[in-house]
């Protein structure tokens, strides 16, 4: 609308070329209402009016991000953390409200070891098909339980199943959160094996400075993966940082791959 008004303004500054231009400007006008209420649902449109996630960091520097993602399960939290400790690197959990309140003894123990805590919705439903109002109650619910368990305010939310439009970025934005996508994704909640994973993961075509690898707490093979992943990487000469490490936080642009660029 800002831009269909500033249109306006100008026909009232250039009355005698209004009347010149008038059929074309009702055709641009036109083109401008309708072009906001499609629904765009895939990250390749290229719509540059579009919300988008970061799937990645534009960085010069040789370092990429681990991700878990926590909605299920935890026989292997403490195993995950041991090895990340062993080798000195710090990742990012993003946890549901369920797994907050199922297992708040480990939320502790992710937070006190250094990792990032991360938000991924109260019930981990299929957040594009919320209202604001929803989509705000679902970011809330875990924002508050880990506040409450650590003081800690979270402020880096990954939408379940990778799900998103404008509205839920938005919202996710007015909860003072970054919108956290991957560029790679392990395959581990595929059950494949730990070649499969290790393979993903050092193979990928995305893996790159300023790569989000994707990952998951509670599948079968990852922490029998996780060692080889981590040495991989630093054998490629890669450094392993927390997503809050990794991502520009104001003066940044995403084009439309969702990689995020400092302006």
């Amino acid at each position: 609308m800002k831009r269909i008004n500033r249109i306006l303004t100008s026909l009232k500054n250039h009355k005698g070329r209004a009347l010149l231009m008038l059929p074309v400007l009702l055709l641009l006008i036109g083109a401008m209402i309708y072009i906001p209420y499609q629904t765009i649902t895939s990250v390749s449109s290229g719509t540059s009016n579009r919300e988008l996630p970061i799937y990645c960091v534009g960085t010069d520097e040789k370092k990429v991000a681990l991700s878990f993602d926590a909605a299920w399960g935890n026989e292997d939290t403490q195993i995950l953390l041991d090895i990340l400790a062993k080798y000195d690197v710090h990742a990012t959990f993003f946890m549901t409200g369920g797994w907050i309140e199922s297992y708040p003894e480990d939320v502790k123990a992710i937070f006190a070891a250094g990792h990032d805590l991360g938000n991924h919705s109260e019930n981990h439903k299929q957040m594009s098909k919320l209202s604001r109002d929803d989509c705000i109650e679902e970011l809330m619910g875990p924002h508050e339980k880990v506040q409450e368990l650590t003081g800690y305010d979270m402020c880096l939310f990954r939408p379940p199943y990778g799900d998103y439009n404008d509205n839920l970025i938005q919202s996710a934005e007015a909860c003072g959160y970054y919108t956290i996508q991957w560029s790679v994704d392990s395959l581990d909640w595929k059950d494949y094996g730990v070649d499969n994973i290790v393979n993903t993961v050092l193979n990928h075509k995305n893996l790159d400075d300023g790569a989000i690898i994707l990952m998951h707490n509670g599948a079968k093979y990852t922490k029998d993966a996780l060692e080889r992943v981590i040495v991989g990487l630093k054998e490629q000469g890669y450094t392993i940082v927390p997503i809050s490490e990794l991502i520009i936080t104001e003066n940044y642009t995403i084009d439309h791959t969702g990689k995020q660029t400092a302006k």
